[in-house]
């Protein structure tokens, strides 16, 4: 860890933070309130996510880009990702436990986001470790792939901050029609899906044709 630029240390303490979020969002209501709990996460979560956002910007700036960053910070975002999205998920199949009531069809829907994700994901993780392996050739990460990291840290910030919106406005608005049902949320569900399924295709259509068939 002391041999590391600044980016890579950014990227490993990303790795770090992710079961502490985890762990906090697994907290059942009868541990620690349900509004305490989402609260803390979204601001560790956010403050997890600015490390992504750092180490680039620092790596580029000061011309410390290196292959295990290049390698590295994709896994830390898929890992950062893919650990809270399953906590949030697994907080939706148990609102007896969590506190948290979200509609069943809002579920399964993120149910199907979660794994379509998951599989998007270890798709091009292997892709990448092909390419790695066979070629020695390390591919950062595109636009539009840090797009659908975007569109995936928004959906998961959404989920965590809507809740409280809606308290808010059922508060205000009694009759408030979305009650409990979160638009913001299947919004960013929507969006964060189209873009990982999109930069899936697209990573897997730029990175085929450096894979031999023939070995």
């Amino acid at each position: 860890m002391s041999k590391m630029n600044l980016p890579n240390k950014l990227t490993m303490l990303r790795l770090c933070l992710v079961p502490v979020v985890m762990v906090l969002l697994l907290l059942p209501q009868s541990l620690l309130d349900w509004r305490i709990v989402y609260a803390a996460g979204a601001v560790l979560f956010i403050l997890t996510a600015l490390t992504d956002m750092l180490d680039g910007k620092i790596a580029r700036k000061y011309n410390l880009i290196t292959d295990f960053g290049k390698f590295m910070d994709p896994v830390a975002d898929k890992f950062m990702v893919i650990g809270t999205l399953m906590a949030l998920l697994f907080r939706m199949m148990r609102p007896d436990l969590y506190g948290v009531a979200y509609d069943s069809s809002f579920t399964v829907v993120f149910f199907v986001a979660v794994v379509g994700i998951i599989f998007r994901e270890l798709a091009i993780t292997s892709l990448r470790l092909v390419l790695v392996s066979s070629s020695g050739m390390v591919v950062a990460a595109k636009m539009l792939g840090k797009i659908k990291t975007v569109s995936q840290i928004v959906c998961i910030c959404t989920l965590l901050i809507e809740p409280f919106i809606d308290l808010l406005l059922c508060h205000l608005a009694p009759d408030y029609f979305f009650a409990h049902f979160y638009p913001l949320s299947w919004l960013t569900v929507a969006v964060m899906l189209v873009f990982t399924l999109w930069s899936g295709i697209d990573y897997l259509k730029g990175g085929w044709k450096y894979i031999a068939s023939n070995k």
